[in-house]
């Protein structure tokens, strides 16, 4: 086994209006794990966002993660001890779970002798979108930038993008939290097939807009197969959105939400507005993922 490791992950922020369960944008907002495998028993340390709510237990996403990934590399069950700096909001739709899965595969992987070899990448994005049960966050928290994923036979698969550099990205995050589970409750089983049509041309144009043509995000970004079902549970966020987009703004829900991700560019920060009790926040796009150092 090897020394304590850092495993430091961004924050991230989904389906980007069109492209539903596919896309997702690195953000540069970071947790961080240090982990080892040591000690008696498995001991979990939290500072920063949920310190007063998380368990301190084996039912912390980040050592069930670690689990499954020690359990992946044939490795017996060890005692580990996991410390946490929480930086990412929870609930609000920005990737704090898929962070939580990537930091603690990787530091299994890190901590023991020979794993890059034995999981590699492609393995550890397969094994972190298993666990999230879709690839969307996962894959932008392990690569960084603006991510296409999908799911074929041999499990999930993403490819990674660099996004313009007049895109500035801007969140604004509301005082209560949403579950996903919640969210996603309101979609229906099938949409009209205009929507779905809508929505691919959309999302392909998205990708244009998002590598080589900011001027096109207003349009790229309209969606048609998701957001206005999910409105019941978060009313504010989807007004919000109406009335930034009405002035011109590419205005979307952050992963399933509440939060709002304007993909602004310069000349737009200071346009967006947010009601008093949320946060606005202006954050870059990360260019990597997630990183592993020894602690």
């Amino acid at each position: 086994m090897r020394p304590a490791v850092r495993v430091t992950a961004p924050a991230t922020s989904a389906n980007l209006g069109p492209g539903f369960d596919a896309f997702g944008l690195a953000l540069g907002l970071h947790d961080v794990v240090e982990a080892s495998l040591a000690g008696p028993a498995v001991n979990v340390t939290v500072e920063g966002t949920g310190a007063d709510e998380l368990p301190r237990d084996e039912s912390h996403l980040v050592v069930r993660a670690m689990v499954s990934a020690l359990e992946e590399l044939g490795e017996t069950r060890s005692p580990l001890q996991v410390h946490c700096r929480n930086s990412i909001p929870h609930g609000r739709g920005l990737g704090s779970s898929a962070a939580a899965i990537v930091t603690g595969v990787l530091a299994a992987r890190a901590l023991v002798e020979g794993g890059e070899e034995r999981m590699g990448d492609d393995a550890v994005l397969a094994l972190a979108a298993r666990i999230e049960g879709h690839p969307d966050n996962v894959a932008p928290c392990l690569l960084g930038g603006f991510t296409i994923a999908w799911t074929s036979g041999s499990g999930a698969r993403a490819v990674r993008l660099d996004v313009h550099p007049d895109i500035c990205p801007v969140l604004c995050v509301p005082p209560v939290a949403l579950s996903t589970q919640a969210a996603r409750g309101l979609l229906p089983a099938a949409v009209p097939l205009a929507d779905a049509a809508g929505n691919a041309g959309r999302a392909a144009l998205l990708v244009e807009a998002l590598t080589r043509r900011p001027d096109l995000l207003l349009d790229a970004t309209e969606d048609r197969l998701h957001q206005a079902y999910r409105e019941p549970s978060m009313p504010a966020t989807l007004a919000m959105i109406t009335e930034m987009r009405s002035r011109g703004l590419p205005a979307v829900v952050s992963g399933a939400g509440p939060s709002v991700l304007v993909l602004a560019t310069p000349d737009q920060v200071g346009r967006v507005s947010a009601p008093r009790d949320w946060e606005t926040r202006p954050l870059p796009v990360a260019d990597r993922g997630a990183i592993v150092e020894t602690a």
